[in-house]
């Protein structure tokens, strides 16, 4: 049988240290996950963690550009501990990723009821540096990001309200985790807005850093 459109690559993050690649299956990501970012978009509670969803190529690998999108004059960066999936659902690894929003179809979404996917499921709306292999210990140190040399968020992973444990309890009611899998588990407060030119920085304490251009 052949296809009737070409098939396309898949997306592939490095893996740190070595020259394997981790191939994404699929992107979850939780919402408003420290209780300033929550406090910051209009709430203060801890509901069970929502989940919303980015295509795998929506990717960004490390060491590329990031082009500013169509349809939106707010584009916003939010820094993440994101989880890489292994087999039986185990953790693989850890990366530093940043979930891109339009924010302001977001808003109009928000209002109208109406799903986030063209607010966060746009093209390259994942950036993410390369996998750190799980050591054993789960991140809890500064997480932040700087636009031009400027800090915008800062935070400890430890200010999570759903830790990673529970997130992949979660979400492991929700979907049968499979190795591939990349869950971005929430953002500090501090989000705000990208323009063409901005050359944005995020770390973690211990799983590494992130660095693109938008463009």
């Amino acid at each position: 049988m052949t296809h009737a459109v070409p098939i396309r690559p898949q997306p592939v993050v490095p893996v740190e240290g070595s020259d394997r690649s981790f191939p994404v299956r699929r992107i979850l990501c939780v919402g408003r996950n420290y209780a300033a970012h929550r406090r910051e978009m209009g709430g203060d509670d801890r509901d069970p963690p929502f989940f919303f969803t980015k295509p795998a190529d929506a990717i960004v690998p490390p060491g590329q550009d990031v082009p500013y999108p169509s349809a939106t004059t707010d584009l916003h960066h939010e820094v993440e501990l994101v989880v890489a999936v292994g087999e039986h659902g185990a953790i693989f690894g850890f990366a530093v990723g940043v979930d891109l929003t339009r924010r302001d179809l977001q808003a109009v979404a928000k209002a109208k009821g109406h799903p986030w996917d063209a607010a966060k499921g746009f093209d390259a709306s994942a950036p993410i540096g390369a996998i750190r292999p799980f050591e054993g210990r789960i991140p809890q140190g500064r997480i932040a990001l700087s636009v031009n040399g400027e800090i915008r968020q800062q935070a400890e992973v430890s200010d999570m309200i759903w830790s990673v444990e529970e997130i992949l309890v979660e979400a492991g009611k929700l979907w049968a985790l499979q190795p591939g899998d990349l869950i971005f588990t929430g953002t500090p407060e501090g989000v705000s807005a990208l323009v063409r030119g901005d050359h944005v920085t995020g770390e973690i304490e211990g799983v590494g850093v992130i660095d693109f251009k938008v463009v």
